[in-house]
């Protein structure tokens, strides 16, 4: 079902309930993986990255993104998979740039500094997207 916005040229589509309640299913599942960052020994995001909930919610997104293409929904499902891939990236970059130094003592502590402040801003990605879910309208 389409619904017309005041620019005659702009469809958009509907997002049904069903979908609103599996996108917030998916900020659940990167949510419990942050907890358990802060609540275990792991890193917030070495717990976002690995953690079984994240990893499902990723191939949740994948499989329903179609879905959501054209509602206001789109740009949840963007936000959560760029805030997976763009933490993915920084972990990465961190390693390539500094894991050499972990050999002389001297590259964990970038790394660590670099894992700790991608946790946190995955952390706030995820609870600014609920917010904004919870309030029924698009992230960004």
């Amino acid at each position: 079902m389409a619904i017309y916005d005041a620019d005659p040229g702009t469809t958009q589509v509907t997002a049904s309930p069903n979908l609103v309640t599996y996108t917030k299913v998916m900020y659940l599942l990167h949510g419990v993986t942050i907890v358990i960052g802060i609540a275990t020994s792991a890193f917030i995001v070495t717990a976002f990255l690995t953690g079984i909930p994240s990893i499902i919610a990723v191939i949740m997104n994948y499989a329903r993104r179609s879905e959501a293409r054209g509602t206001w929904l789109e740009s949840h499902f963007r936000w959560q998979l760029r805030t997976f891939w763009f933490a993915a990236l920084w972990v990465v970059l961190s390693w390539v740039a500094f894991g050499w130094l972990v050999l002389v003592f001297v590259g964990i502590i970038p790394i660590i500094i670099v894992a700790v402040l991608t946790g946190l801003w995955a952390a706030y990605r995820i609870i600014r997207g609920w917010l904004a879910i919870a309030a029924s309208r698009p992230v960004g």
